[in-house]
């Protein structure tokens, strides 16, 4: 038996139907236009408006198609690894939802909670697991429902955010030269200060105190969070491109967070990468979180080709930052 590599081999995504549009917001609070295309580049967001709906009903819909499309029988998924910020409830697992309502009977389950990098680690432990050879098919999630912790009333972060998810089947591989080749992640610990929300956890519980005063909501202090992501994610990029010989010349795609598109841009010419060559729908789905990077993989698969090299590389509360070396592993059409 050959050495064992993971390998994505299919993709699904979902967005809500409602397209909350920057003319609307301009309804909502101080905004315009013109103010959020300048300063952010996003154009609209998704927004799950249904009651009692979550990030588990999102991470469900991509689920299921991504199950539809690759024709996996679900019998054989070995575990299912939903990356959010937004969990259904603090406890059970939002995975434990998803597979629940998948009816996967011979998988475990279990979040992974890394903010708007919390993608690339759940792909990452995906790919251990599978490389160890003790699992076979899992399906990795990004999800998150930022419209449930976004302050409509805060003209700084209300025009961020919007809701969606994608998923990704991993498997393992004895070819060579294919799949999950390298990643660089790192946590500094800096960024508690600077993006979080102030209650809701054991440190400050739900109060009448904490509802009455918004605390329930992202706080994020913009110019800081904006030059740590802009240094952390283009460093990244960087070292992995260095330390895999990755230059313009062989790289086929940059598959950057979506959380501001001046931050993509600064990743871009760190890495001397045509625009072209770089995932972007920001415009239109605004920044959400863990499911920005595998929702770009579901809009831009029919465009992949077998052995495409890709960096993918986020940043996040925490502050959580990182990139990625994958060789892409099928032809999208």
């Amino acid at each position: 038996m050959g050495k064992i590599n993971a390998i994505i081999t299919g993709v699904g995504g979902y967005v809500p139907d409602y397209v909350l549009t920057n003319e609307e917001l301009s309804r909502m609070v101080d905004t315009n236009d013109e103010w959020i295309m300048t300063r952010v580049g996003i154009k609209e967001r998704r927004i799950l408006n249904e009651e009692g709906l979550g990030t588990s009903y999102m991470a469900r819909k991509a689920a299921k198609q991504l199950i539809q499309k690759t024709g996996v029988a679900p019998d054989t998924i070995d575990a299912i690894i939903v990356a959010t910020s937004t969990a259904d409830y603090h406890y059970p697992s939002t995975a434990s939802i998803v597979l629940g309502k998948l009816g996967l009977n011979n998988a475990h389950a279990f979040d992974m909670w890394a903010a708007c990098c919390g993608f690339l680690y759940a792909f990452d432990t995906a790919s251990m697991m599978i490389q160890s050879g003790r699992y076979k098919k899992i399906i990795v999630i990004g999800a998150d429902k930022m419209s449930s912790v976004t302050d409509y009333k805060d003209r700084q972060t209300c025009p961020l955010f919007g809701d969606g998810a994608a998923a990704v089947l991993v498997e393992g591989t004895e070819e060579e030269n294919i799949g999950w080749m390298d990643s660089y992640l790192r946590t500094d610990g800096k960024g508690l200060p600077f993006l979080h929300m102030k209650a809701g956890g054991s440190v400050s519980p739900p109060s009448f105190f904490t509802v009455e005063h918004r605390l329930h909501y992202t706080y994020q202090e913009g110019r800081t969070v904006f030059r740590y992501a802009v240094t952390n994610m283009s460093d990244d990029c960087a070292l992995i491109a260095e330390r895999n010989g990755l230059n313009k010349d062989n790289l086929a795609w940059v598959v950057p967070h979506q959380a501001n598109m001046r931050i993509i841009e600064a990743v871009a010419k760190r890495l001397d990468m045509p625009m072209e060559k770089v995932m972007v729908n920001i415009e239109r789905y605004g920044n959400t979180s863990a499911a920005t990077i595998p929702l770009a993989l579901w809009e831009y698969e029919s465009q992949l080709k077998k052995g495409d090299n890709m960096i993918l590389t986020a940043f996040g509360a925490g502050f959580t930052h990182g990139a990625m070396y994958v060789k892409w592993a099928y032809d999208g059409k």
